[in-house]
């Protein structure tokens, strides 16, 4: 007999992964995407499994030892009396809401409740200043916004209509502002008034493209809830499993990792908050913890192989990695030290994890691994488009469409048709095949790069630089960095009457900090010309091989002498 309920079909789904956690093949040949016509993740899963739930769903320690530890009972009943005090404070389903909270057990209980709410989620990082704010206000169409007590400074030149709600304000937030911790003398019963239709949206994420203005992905009420099945069977997670995943609020690697796939799975989130990343006192908190499963982008191990390994206790079950290709050199650190292997896994904030080398399988040096369950993926010829090439962009077959994909760009209909043309939904990422089916990733098809986990648009900090007066021309590549893998590094045609020098590149620097959030900043600068086409585009692919040593004579290189320290970690 099939499934009766919406979330009787999510069960059945979730269970036929846990039963096959590390037969491939199995879950693959077994595995179906639930595709329910009405689903709402927050009451139909979370709250199904959370009544009565003494088991820990969310542990929190801060970098001064004290702790929060809240059970599966408290953050049903928690975000219940938050959905109601928001829907007296006039949060209606539809409503836009900018959710920029740290981690933080708000930010959760919170997200729960808008969800409940049938409203929809804009998550914003901490780091965003007035300028990204008002993007997100002005595009993002938002009717209300939830933010930690410290950033309602940032708002007051961000013009709109909007609900302003503080939280850790102590009951006295600034003026114009309500206090969230009211929200906990609301009523505990909450009445969801209405049905989720599993089409309607939750989800708009901010995220960087190649022009001036971020891209904003659609998610709805099964894209992601429903989609990070897939991500909980790549970690490897289970039922009573602590995961750690280090990834900074506001960002789509947050939610796979710090909120659906653990709580998909039935496990506990646990969190580390720290200022300066301590290797030695996260592996302290790790085995403290009791953590079976941990993720964390390249960055983070990178700076991980640099401590004692030796010094944890009790290795994770589960370690992974996403965001770019790990080096091998980190993996080999880690698989003496811990005996066991860090496993890969390609996704965007397009999608949930389309390609990873999951549990109990070989793995091949370099390889991302095999398409996840529930996706088909393919490799269409750069230049025909044509699907079947060993090597070519790497997209998803439309006509068994994945849950795990977004519904498109929001008011960017071009760029959707684009993207999901002729059947296929094209990532903009080149990969190739083996002859057992392993993809290798290759690399993006345009501009965009990673720096410390963070994606980079050029654009955006090209179109920044040239508003100071000193600057005619700009280019942004990445450059090499030992620690996050790359750094946003500027060559430069200066205006006419300013000088090439250290005084003229710190004047930049000084503006690429006035304007651009820390990981956006510009690191490096080089005053030169720029190689263009003969239409006129500048050609960066010369640039990176520049930048990165492999053609042309070194030029003269300014750094940064004010940058700051501690960006964390971010997007995947």
């Amino acid at each position: 007999m099939s499934p009766s309920t919406p979330t009787e079909e999510f069960r059945t789904a979730r269970d036929t992964l846990l039963r096959n956690r590390t037969d491939y093949e199995a879950a693959r040949a077994a595995f179906d995407w639930p595709r329910p016509e009405h689903f709402n993740w927050a009451l139909d899963w979370f709250d199904r499994i959370a009544e009565g739930n003494d088991r820990l769903a969310l542990h929190i320690v801060e970098e001064n030892g004290t702790e929060r530890r809240l059970t599966f009972e408290q953050m049903r009943a928690r975000s219940n009396r938050v959905a109601n005090w928001l829907r007296g404070r006039g949060v209606a389903p539809g409503d836009r809401v900018i959710l920029m909270l740290g981690n933080q057990a708000e930010l959760w209980e919170t997200l729960l409740a808008l969800m409940k709410l049938r409203a929809v989620v804009i998550p914003a990082t901490p780091q965003l200043g007035p300028r990204d704010l008002t993007d997100r206000v002005e595009r993002g169409e938002a009717r209300h916004v939830v933010v930690r007590a410290e950033d309602t400074a940032k708002f007051a030149d961000v013009k709109g209509d909007y609900t302003r709600v503080a939280v850790g304000s102590g009951g006295t937030p600034a003026a114009g502002w309500l206090a969230y911790e009211d929200a906990y003398e609301a009523a505990e019963a909450f009445d969801p008034q209405g049905v989720t239709r599993a089409d309607d949206t939750l989800l708009l994420y901010f995220t960087s493209g190649t022009t001036a203005l971020p891209k904003l992905v659609e998610h709805t009420h099964v894209s992601y809830p429903v989609g990070h099945l897939a991500t909980m069977y790549w970690i490897g997670l289970k039922p009573g499993d602590v995961h750690l995943n280090i990834s900074s609020p506001g960002w789509a690697k947050h939610a796979w990792s710090n909120f659906f796939a653990p709580w998909n799975a039935e496990a506990t989130i646990f969190i580390h908050n720290y200022t300066r990343f301590d290797a030695t006192r996260l592996m302290a908190e790790m085995d403290r913890a009791g953590v079976t499963s941990f993720c964390a982008p390249p960055t983070v191990w990178r700076m991980l192989i640099q401590a004692d390994l030796s010094r944890l206790e009790t290795v994770p079950r589960e370690v992974v990695a996403a965001g770019e290709p790990l080096n091998p050199e980190v993996i080999e650190h880690v698989s003496r030290v811990w005996g066991i292997t860090i496993r890969d896994g390609f996704g965007q904030t397009e999608t949930a994890v389309q390609v990873a080398n999951t549990p109990g399988q070989p793995l091949k040096p370099g390889s991302m691994g095999r398409p996840t369950p529930g996706y088909d993926v393919v490799l269409l010829d750069p230049v025909t488009g044509e699907p079947g090439a060993p090597e070519g962009e790497i997209s998803l077959d439309l006509s068994r469409h994945p849950v795990g994909l977004m519904t498109g760009y929001r008011g960017d209909e071009a760029r959707t048709t684009s993207a999901m043309a002729d059947g296929y939904y094209r990532t903009g990422d080149i990969g190739a095949r083996d002859a057992e089916g392993y993809l290798t990733y290759v690399g993006r098809s345009d501009d965009v790069f990673k720096a410390s986990d963070y994606k980079i648009s050029p654009f955006e900090l090209e179109s920044v630089l040239l508003e100071h007066e000193a600057v005619a021309e700009a280019a942004i590549v990445p450059s090499p960095d030992p620690v996050r893998l790359a750094v946003p590094k500027a060559y430069v045609v200066l205006a006419e009457g300013w000088p090439e020098g250290e005084e003229t590149a710190q004047a930049l620097f000084a503006h690429s900090r006035e304007r651009l959030t820390p990981y956006k900043r510009v690191r490096v600068v080089e005053f030169a010309g720029l190689p263009k086409t003969i239409s006129g585009k500048i050609r960066r692919v010369e640039l990176r091989a520049h930048a990165a040593g492999e053609t042309g004579t070194p030029g003269v290189e300014y750094r940064d002498r004010g940058q700051g320290r501690g960006e964390g970690e971010g997007e995947s």
